[in-house]
């Protein structure tokens, strides 16, 4: 495998240089221009990049050897008796030690129950699967031009989206239910973000013969009915309404499935919604999130919540909303809440003082200071990024280039 992977470096590097200027590939994950400037960087031989690529196409070498996720695979029947519905168990939930039939699930917040990532019994593990393994290989596809990357993510979209002995039904009526007392709850609409990540890849495939029109328009066809769903369905309103992370990824998912689709006036409604249902309402004048620090995993959290709102700023460049720089009267920002947690993600970080029952993951920090790095300029947070020995290799350096 290191020879092939070698062998597609040298082929890419030798066909950027010789290529006409190509068009801005539809792509709104990342910040505008950006893969088309990393991809200028790896053809004048940017050592760092190249690190990055070079782990892109061995992560895009395992997802060819995977097998297509389905909702088809799972054992367990959703409530509606169809297994094309989606359906997943609440993940913080456990048998009530109280009663013979451990019904109705309790809650332990931070505490993942192992059934609820079973894939037996679960499509969430599916659906995580399905979104990195599309962005992964169709990335790939758009460094390398190699069409057996394209022809793998449209292997897996067309598995689950089109197919019709495999496809999902575009709702999410059965996620995350919590036995004994549902059958699903808004909060399930949050594994769906991965489905807005790989609709939103997939438009990297557009000049590949492995994706035709035929098969994005039908992809939009679903997306269309899944996001009238999203909009207009109780569970979808529920989630909107949610003031944590959960509303803000909703938004995220909200708009990146309206621009891929089209629905331009949308994504932007919900983007300038933002501003104060997001921004304002969840972020401290000095930079605290509240409702994410009141969780067990508060640092977790607060990072979580900050990668959504970083995502939704970016998508708004897309949008012509800005999110970035928009600043209540009292000082709320998207950037005091980056600043805020800054000094604990350092290398070494300053202790955290608030409840945090897992092992901190400062390194997953590195895309949102880049985000603002490019956003607000100054050296601080590239900083931070120099000092994790596994930066050169991260994906964020090819979507985020600087």
């Amino acid at each position: 495998m290191k020879h092939r992977l070698f062998f597609l470096l040298s082929v890419f590097c030798a066909c950027t240089l010789c290529r006409a200027e190509e068009p801005t590939p539809r792509y709104f994950s990342a910040k505008p221009g950006a893969l088309v400037k990393a991809k200028e960087k790896l053809a004048a031989g940017d050592k760092s990049l190249g690190r990055a690529l070079k782990k892109l196409l061995a992560d895009a070498e395992k997802a060819l050897a995977e097998t297509a996720p389905s909702v088809m695979h799972k054992d367990k029947l959703p409530p509606s008796g169809d297994k094309h519905d989606y359906m997943s168990l609440a993940p913080y939930f456990w048998p009530n030690p109280d009663t013979t039939d451990g019904l109705p699930y309790v809650r332990h917040d931070g505490k993942a129950n192992p059934e609820s990532r079973d894939p037996k019994a679960n499509d969430s593990p599916a659906i995580k699967v399905m979104g990195d393994n599309v962005e992964t290989l169709a990335l790939a596809y758009y460094f390398t031009g190699n069409e057996t990357y394209a022809e793998g993510a449209a292997k897996v979209a067309r598995t689950w989206f089109l197919d019709p002995a495999t496809r999902m039904n575009p709702h999410l009526k059965y996620a995350q239910a919590i036995m004994g007392v549902n059958e699903g709850r808004g909060t399930g609409i949050l594994e769906a973000i991965h489905i807005s990540v790989a609709a939103d890849a997939l438009g990297l495939l557009a000049e590949s013969k492995a994706w035709p029109k035929d098969d994005q328009k039908a992809l939009k066809e679903w997306l269309r009915t899944y996001h009238d769903w999203l909009i207009e369905s109780d569970p979808g309103k529920d989630e909107r309404r949610a003031k944590n992370n959960h509303g803000t990824f909703y938004d995220v998912q909200a708009v990146r499935i309206a621009l891929v689709i089209g629905r331009i006036d949308p994504a932007k409604r919900i983007l300038e919604e933002a501003k104060q249902g997001r921004i304002a309402a969840q972020i401290e004048p000095d930079g605290k999130q509240p409702l994410e620090l009141d969780r067990t995993t508060s640092f977790s959290y607060s990072r979580f919540n900050l990668e959504a709102l970083t995502e939704l700023a970016t998508l708004g460049e897309h949008a012509g909303v800005d999110l970035w720089n928009f600043t209540t009267e009292d000082g709320r920002s998207i950037r005091k809440a980056i600043d805020y947690m800054l000094p604990y993600a350092d290398v070494p970080p300053k202790p955290w003082p608030l409840q945090q029952i897992k092992e901190k993951r400062e390194s997953e920090f590195m895309p949102i200071f880049r985000r603002a790095t490019l956003a607000y300029g100054g050296d601080a947070y590239e900083a931070i990024i120099g000092k994790y020995e596994d930066a050169p290799s991260k994906r964020f350096q090819l979507l985020i280039a600087e």
